[in-house]
């Protein structure tokens, strides 16, 4: 049980948080601050919080757990904002689609106050933002990966792990470059090819027409083209490196399948989609297809 949950961003991931919790009878006391006095006023009125508070400083003061869920590019701006009033007993976790960049942020933005960061990345969201969308169940059965910094104290880890297992999470832990890595082939690259999708259909002069008739396969392949373009942007840029990298492996593949077109390949082809298909076959996801999948997280 938490006394106080200082919550900074009072958005989807945020307000879901902290309604996960006090369903959960893990806090007694939130207080929120969010950028926009429109969306922390909105998340008092639904209940996500119980104080507004005026700044990010004062939403942390008092708090035993504090979650930024703000973008990543903010990470290192909102730690520094708090850092005088970070204790060795309070728990800090962020919910960002990225991992190396935001450790580096906290290792500047922390000092000496490292310890108490947990870099947390629950893989869940929807294609809809903000606190109105805000749902108490959206972490149940969520894939959660953490990844500790060499200075995160080992008794702020396991508490971080309880914490999402008692949400009814899965969680991992993971070093911050592998989460990365994983991500960008996951889930990073799979969105840009979603959005290059939807680009590549609605240059062209037939583009009505063929979208009139797109049925389950085309819905289901560009669902997640409608995430928020700025968290998505961002996300891209903070892991360049390796969504380039996983695009080099994507080109190599969609190289092999032209190939054996090209060449018509009957059996070729075949292998080539057998091979994917007994793969696909074998992934476990959160959960089934629909619009609760992840889109706004990485």
């Amino acid at each position: 049980m938490f006394e106080q949950l200082g919550l900074i961003g009072c958005g989807l991931m945020g307000g879901s948080f902290a309604l996960a919790l006090k369903k959960a009878g893990l806090v007694k006391r939130v207080v929120g601050y969010s950028k926009s006095p429109t969306t922390t006023a909105r998340a008092l009125q639904m209940g996500v919080i119980d104080v507004e508070a005026p700044s990010a400083l004062l939403a942390a003061a008092g708090a035993d757990l504090v979650l930024l869920a703000v973008p990543v590019g903010a990470t290192e701006a909102t730690l520094k904002s708090i850092k005088h009033l970070v204790t060795p007993e309070m728990l800090i976790m962020d919910v960002g689609s990225t991992k190396g960049d935001v450790v580096q942020a906290a290792r500047h933005a922390l000092g000496n106050q490292l310890a108490s960061f947990v870099p947390a990345h629950p893989n869940t969201g929807k294609e809809v933002a903000g606190v109105a969308h805000a749902d108490a169940d959206l972490y149940q059965g969520a894939k959660v990966i953490l990844t500790p910094t060499e200075r995160t104290l080992t008794q702020h880890l396991h508490k971080a792990q309880a914490l999402w297992t008692a949400l009814g999470c899965e969680v991992r832990v993971m070093a911050p470059e592998t989460h990365d890595a994983a991500f960008a082939a996951i889930s990073h690259l799979p969105h840009m090819l979603a959005f290059a999708m939807m680009q590549s259909v609605m240059r062209q002069e037939q583009a009505d027409a063929f979208l009139s008739v797109a049925g389950p396969g085309f819905r289901d392949f560009t669902r997640i083209a409608a995430g928020d373009p700025k968290m998505w942007r961002d996300i891209l840029l903070a892991n360049k490196a390796e969504v380039l990298a996983q695009a080099q492996h994507f080109k190599q593949a969609v190289q092999a399948f032209e190939d054996v077109l090209q060449a018509g390949n009957a059996q070729a082809l075949e292998d080539l989609i057998t091979l994917a298909s007994a793969a696909r076959a074998q992934c476990r996801f959160n959960q089934p297809a629909s619009a609760a999948e992840p889109a706004l997280t990485a």
